[in-house]
């Protein structure tokens, strides 16, 4: 049996070589589901995006799904994308177990916590101050320099991931540690500043956005001390006394202690980010 892709709408084309086209999955003509491909630049290189493959119940565990995405990857490759791009539900298990039999890595998770009762206590100690202006200045060019050592690591060039980094910061932190909305923190442990924690609890441009945390780091003398579970408990207790329901971060792949930390207080993984080098 072959299985094809065939075009049921007309490509469509925006900026920069943006490029989107929907197909049907069909198995010797035969329609058997769809998919929809992308293609954009981003961080310096062009990304494929699928989305919204599906195939009819009628159809399925016959490796139908499998066919079609590497027929994906090939229209891709022929769009010029050096890679391509996979967004998952978190409870979506055997559409990951697909994607890792078809080589895919993940890039990054989003996680998220559902909050309710009395706001969590600190560890005796443990307290938490503003950061000061002078400390945002070392912190911001900080986490800046991490936030570009973290794009690269996963492929992104140097100049690219330079200026993402200044855009997200300046829009995220527009006015440094006076942002509305947002929370810049430093934890003190008996009188040492141990950590920092960045943590936005509105975001001004959709009430519907959860709270989120972009930041904890703790020096790297207090680390396995349990700072970082304090610090996320920080964020739980600032969102529950401003009456935010809802807390998301992201973790990188590879990140595990990170995964471990916050699984154990209870986050749950709502998205999954996974990249594929088209070679």
């Amino acid at each position: 049996m072959t299985t094809t892709l065939r075009p049921d709408q007309p490509e469509r084309h925006g900026a920069g070589g943006a490029r989107s086209r929907r197909y049907t999955v069909c198995v010797n003509s035969r329609p058997v589901g769809g998919i929809e491909l992308s293609a954009a630049p981003r961080f310096g290189v062009m990304a494929g995006r699928i989305t919204g493959l599906e195939i009819h119940e009628a159809d399925r565990r016959r490796g139908r799904a499998t066919v079609a995405a590497l027929a994906a990857e090939e229209v891709l490759r022929g769009w010029g994308c050096d890679e391509v791009q996979v967004d998952l539900p978190g409870d979506a298990a055997a559409v990951r177990r697909l994607a890792d039999g078809l080589g895919y890595t993940e890039r990054n998770r989003n996680m998220a916590k559902p909050l309710s009762g009395p706001a969590p206590e600190l560890p005796a100690g443990s307290s938490v101050r503003p950061m000061t202006a002078a400390e945002y200045e070392v912190w911001n060019e900080q986490q800046a320099i991490a936030y570009v050592e973290s794009l690269v690591a996963r492929g992104v060039p140097f100049a690219q991931a330079s200026a993402r980094a200044e855009a997200d910061h300046g829009a995220l932190l527009a006015d440094g540690p006076g942002t509305a909305g947002t929370l810049l923190l430093t934890l003190v442990h008996r009188r040492q500043d141990v950590g920092t924690l960045w943590l936005r609890l509105r975001d001004a441009a959709d009430p519907a956005v959860p709270a989120w945390v972009y930041s904890v780091e703790v020096g790297e003398e207090h680390r396995g001390q349990g700072h970082g579970r304090t610090l996320m408990l920080v964020a739980e207790r600032e969102c529950l006394d401003a009456g935010v329901a809802t807390l998301g971060l992201n973790v990188f792949g590879g990140n595990t202690p990170a995964l471990r930390l916050y699984e154990s207080l209870g986050y749950a993984t709502v998205r999954r980010c996974l990249f594929k080098r088209l070679l």
